[in-house]
């Protein structure tokens, strides 16, 4: 069309008809607003969450207060090529993230994980770890055969009723750890959930150095025929860590014991 009309010297509206196209295809002007922010914000989330979809890029967005159609999003998404790539074998650096403060008292940092075990015809059966950093409390021990992220969602809920909420949860990028039902309960909870990098289980030495106690001195040492009697027998052991194991980490103290001695100090002062 601009050919026609430069080199031929021809209206718009003669050039149009020439080449059988409507004038208001030539005339029109996008509308599209400038999404320069959204671009950028896009780009940076996919950057740090390298294996993150459209759909929980859009969780985070909704985070900082960004919303957006998701068609849009996911256009976006797409121009800017940042679609998951099936991972390969090997395992590659992810760069470094945002460190960690040391917790400094209670309920400042929990940790989570996941322990396996099996009972005594074979089958297995899975344990979430939950602990206090600061404190050293067992938070919660839950068994099941089966424990999806809204399980987990749950569970914690079920301990915040009753000593309330962290600031800072911690775990590894285990797909219950990832799934939408967390992402959609920290946002709407407001607790900052820290992942540590994959292959680095250092960075959440609380709850690695829990799961080996855990394992040493309940696990290896006692047969489990039933999940009832599992969690019998882990629900005994709880207390005995909270309540009468001393722990050498807050001078020998148990956690419970720690714990009130760190609330009586505070009113004190």
């Amino acid at each position: 069309m601009a050919h026609l009309i430069d080199k031929h010297q021809v209206s718009q509206r003669r050039a149009c008809k020439v080449l059988k196209v409507d004038r208001s295809t030539i005339r029109y002007h996008s509308k599209l607003l400038d999404d320069f922010e959204q671009r950028e914000a896009i780009k940076r989330i996919a950057k740090a969450r390298r294996r993150f979809g459209y759909r929980r890029i859009n969780v985070m967005l909704q985070r900082e207060g960004i919303y957006m159609n998701h068609k849009k999003l996911r256009r976006i998404y797409t121009e800017e090529k940042l679609q998951v790539r099936r991972r390969s074998g090997r395992k590659r650096a992810l760069g470094t993230r945002r460190p960690m403060e040391m917790p400094n008292k209670a309920n400042q940092r929990w940790s989570l994980d996941f322990v396996s075990d099996a009972f005594t015809d074979g089958r297995r059966f899975r344990i979430l770890t939950v602990v206090d950093d600061f404190t050293k409390e067992c938070v919660a021990l839950v068994a099941d055969t089966s424990i999806s992220g809204l399980r987990v969602t749950r569970e914690l809920d079920q301990a915040i009723a009753e000593r309330g909420a962290p600031k800072t949860i911690v775990s590894d990028n285990g797909t219950e750890f990832t799934s939408m039902a967390i992402l959609k309960w920290a946002q709407e909870t407001g607790i900052d959930w820290h992942y540590i990098q994959p292959g680095k289980p250092t960075q959440n030495a609380f709850i690695e150095s829990f799961n080996g106690k855990l394992r040493d001195e309940c696990l290896n040492e006692t047969l489990f025929s039933s999940l009832a009697e599992a969690k019998h027998e882990l629900e005994n052991w709880r207390y005995d860590y909270n309540h009468q194991r001393p722990h050498s980490s807050i001078g020998y103290l148990t956690p419970n014991e720690f714990a009130s001695k760190i609330s009586m100090d505070k009113m004190a002062a």
